[in-house]
């Protein structure tokens, strides 16, 4: 599929800001399952870009604006080809060995009640794949999807003891429970196509992927209760929101910050009249 991403994000400031520093994770790699036709990040005023990848092996970069700053508009926008996969994520550069999600974090740390949930699946599955496919079922079943709460640093405790949350709060309880099963996990940021038409979106999106022995890392997306498509763009990863998290930054200046994002994901023209 060829997808279209316009990601918008602008800023208001009640006072003029000094300096502005922001650190995006909104740029996709290549793998097998999806390549980067073009790509590009707009900013409405002066400022200073520099590229780099994290630990992670994630595409960084640095926002750099002086001010005096009363409101900034970032737009990322591009078109990615993307492959059906079965989830599989295959010929990416991988820095760290797996093991290294195995790892606890502070939103993705498994209490008892997730340890005790984890242990239920173990015993009812014996192969890694069918246990995350089970967790993936549970999850969908029983965390109830709000996608208009606002708490994206919630932790994975409290969104498993509330049975509630956003696909943030599912990714972060899937990461706790394999984890507590053995099986490395980590969190993935990026977008969703929606197949009913539903361009517009208010955030980005947010899955899992864990590491099999027999087939290696694989995606998992809870809040839907499928494994990713062809109609997902993997941006970013890490061990929970924080390390993926698309946009954080620092300012410096007083006064209060308004936030306001638009996303909007899309076939390519010609494809969508195919």
């Amino acid at each position: 599929m060829r997808l279209c991403i316009d990601h918008r994000t602008d800023y208001r400031f009640s006072e003029p800001q000094r300096r502005l520093v922001q650190l995006l994770r909104v740029t996709p790699v290549d793998f097998a399952a999806q390549h980067v036709v073009q790509w590009q990040i707009d900013v409405d005023c002066d400022a200073r870009l520099r590229d780099h990848r994290d630990g992670f092996g994630n595409r960084v970069t640095m926002l750099y604006i002086d001010g005096p700053i009363e409101q900034v508009a970032l737009r990322v926008s591009g078109e990615v080809l993307t492959d059906d996969r079965s989830g599989m994520i295959e010929d990416i550069a991988e820095p760290l060995p797996a093991r290294a999600f195995l790892r606890d974090s502070p939103l993705s740390r498994a209490d008892e009640a997730i340890r005790t949930f984890a242990g239920d699946i173990e015993r009812a599955k014996a192969d890694p794949l069918d246990r995350m496919h089970l967790l993936m079922g549970r999850l969908l079943d029983e965390i109830r999807f709000e996608p208009t709460l606002d708490a994206v640093e919630r932790d994975a405790a409290t969104a498993f003891a509330a049975n509630r949350g956003v696909c943030q709060d599912h990714a972060h309880i899937f990461c706790a429970a394999a984890r507590a099963m053995g099986i490395p996990a980590r969190y993935i940021s990026g977008h969703l196509f929606r197949r009913d038409g539903a361009e517009r979106q208010e955030a980005s999106h947010a899955w899992a992927e864990a590491y099999l022995p027999s087939i290696g890392w694989t995606g998992f997306d809870p809040a839907n209760g499928i494994g990713p498509d062809d109609a997902y763009i993997r941006i970013a990863c890490g061990l929970d929101y924080r390390d993926a998290a698309p946009i954080a930054g620092r300012r410096m200046g007083g006064g209060d910050e308004t936030l306001a994002v638009d996303v909007r994901v899309t076939q390519a023209q010609a494809q969508a009249q195919n």
